[in-house]
């Protein structure tokens, strides 16, 4: 009995403790209900005050709050304002080095050559081999004008050792006669084979001087023997009796 006694007496202060947890469990939800309720009528008492608080947009953390700019005080001198102010490095190009010009090229004198005059005109010879005919209205290439006059390769000829009558100037019948036969002694002559043809002074405006000859026999010396031409410098009035 002593001991149903006993442990009815250790288990009474259980139950309180119970109680006591229970009882405080059921006003924690009551409070936190009437600070709610509190809370409300305090807001809607001062909901034109509150009303714009929540109405601000939030403002977002930017990097130029984030890094604070050097603030320039007013009353600072225009130098000490533009030091203040940031500054953004601009990168200053290098002068590049001018090139240097070329080393000069020494070049050589140049002497002036004097002009060599040629050898002796009588020392010159050439040796003709073309078809030849009377000269006409068009271009004289190999043609012969009268008794003393011929065109070989385009450049007019004169026979130095003889002088002949020319058609065109003869003073009488008798000379004209003459002036047509060396004529065409001449081109017989010019069209008989090679000849060769030795320079006998400078060419001029009125033709090339020249020696004409075949083996040796000159072609003036001929005419004159066949009484066609006389030497040069003699009178020509024999042609006109």
């Amino acid at each position: 009995m002593a001991k149903t006694a006993t442990r009815g007496r250790r288990k009474a202060p259980a139950r309180g403790k119970s109680k006591a947890r229970s009882s405080g469990g059921g006003l924690l939800p009551w409070a936190v209900i009437g600070i709610a309720a509190i809370g409300g009528i305090v807001a809607h008492d001062h909901w034109k005050s509150i009303q714009p608080m929540l109405a601000r947009p939030s403002t977002p953390i930017t990097r130029d709050t984030a890094e604070p700019r050097p603030v320039v005080r007013k009353d600072a001198p225009p130098k000490q304002v533009a030091l203040a102010a940031p500054t953004s490095k601009v990168a200053v190009p290098q002068p590049q080095p001018l090139p240097l010009p070329p080393a000069a090229i020494p070049t050589p004198m140049i002497q002036p050559i004097k002009a060599v005059p040629p050898p002796a005109s009588a020392a010159v010879s050439q040796t003709g081999t073309v078809a030849f005919g009377y000269c006409g209205q068009g271009a004289h290439i190999n043609c012969v004008g009268d008794g003393g006059v011929f065109w070989y390769k385009g450049d007019k000829i004169v026979i130095a050792d003889m002088a002949s009558p020319v058609v065109d100037q003869a003073r009488c019948d008798g000379e004209r006669r003459v002036a047509f036969a060396a004529k065409s002694r001449l081109l017989a002559l010019l069209n008989a084979g090679p000849f060769t043809m030795k320079a006998a002074g400078k060419a001029e405006p009125s033709g090339a001087p020249r020696v004409v000859s075949r083996d040796g026999r000159s072609f003036g010396v001929q005419l004159i023997n066949e009484g066609l031409a006389r030497k040069p410098g003699a009178a020509g009035s024999a042609w006109c009796a």
